[in-house]
């Protein structure tokens, strides 16, 4: 694959080594050199087996400085929890007229969220949310009769992870733009996250590798040793 001289010059910076959180940041706030704002993702090889489901390690998280971005949420709820949604900040809220959107093809939101009672209804979209990722889930926090709370959490970074099938959990964690203290917290919290949900079944090494990268830019290994993320 050929590389841009951008990418060559920010690769050459980055030592075939692990870094320590602090400096993998300083290192990618000087590889981030594309013309519009980066997104920061991050990158983690765990030592399970996700073909056992006591092995699949999902969660949620809520960064403590967001992504750096608007996150549109849409909320189906009965009639009586569509204004809880809708004074929470939710962009897009309903029931039927929602379904039927949504059947139809509009997918113009990042996270949908629903009440209990109207999930015997979503069974028809499956086709069309499961393989985006966008079919509410309890585990996730998106299916609740708190929708209200739910929204805003959403809508200030929470987050939702799931290992995949090669066991890596790939998310974004903020913007090039951030100030590296931002990105720190918000990395910290991740990791300090998928740590403590590591399974009981889970043998030997648990963090494989941690790789942070901006869009454009290269990877950058870090430390895969839990204590370095420890308050």
């Amino acid at each position: 694959m050929k590389r841009s001289k951008r990418y060559q010059n920010g690769f050459k910076q980055i030592e075939p080594r692990e870094y320590s959180l602090n400096d993998a940041v300083d290192l990618l706030k000087k590889t981030a050199t594309a013309k519009f704002d980066e997104t920061v993702e991050l990158a983690v090889h765990l030592g399970v087996d996700p073909r056992h489901a006591d092995q699949v390690v999902r969660g949620t998280v809520a960064l403590p400085h967001g992504l750096g971005k608007e996150i549109r949420v849409a909320a189906i709820a009965s009639s009586a929890k569509i204004e809880e949604a809708k004074k929470a900040g939710a962009d897009f809220a309903g029931y039927e007229d929602l379904i039927e959107k949504i059947q139809g093809g509009w997918l113009d939101f990042d996270v949908l969220v629903a009440t209990p009672d109207v999930m015997k209804d979503l069974g028809r979209l499956g086709k069309v949310l499961g393989p985006r990722g966008l079919m509410p889930n309890p585990k996730s926090g998106t299916v609740t009769m708190d929708i209200g709370p739910a929204v805003k959490e959403i809508k200030a970074g929470k987050i939702d992870f799931r290992v995949d099938k090669f066991a890596i959990i790939h998310t974004s964690v903020g913007k090039a733009s951030f100030e590296p203290n931002k990105l720190h917290d918000n990395i910290k919290t991740l990791l300090q996250t998928i740590i403590r949900l590591k399974p009981a079944s889970s043998k030997g090494a648990y963090l494989r590798s941690i790789c942070l990268s901006s869009t454009m830019g290269p990877g950058i290994r870090m430390m895969t040793n839990p204590v370095e993320y420890q308050d």
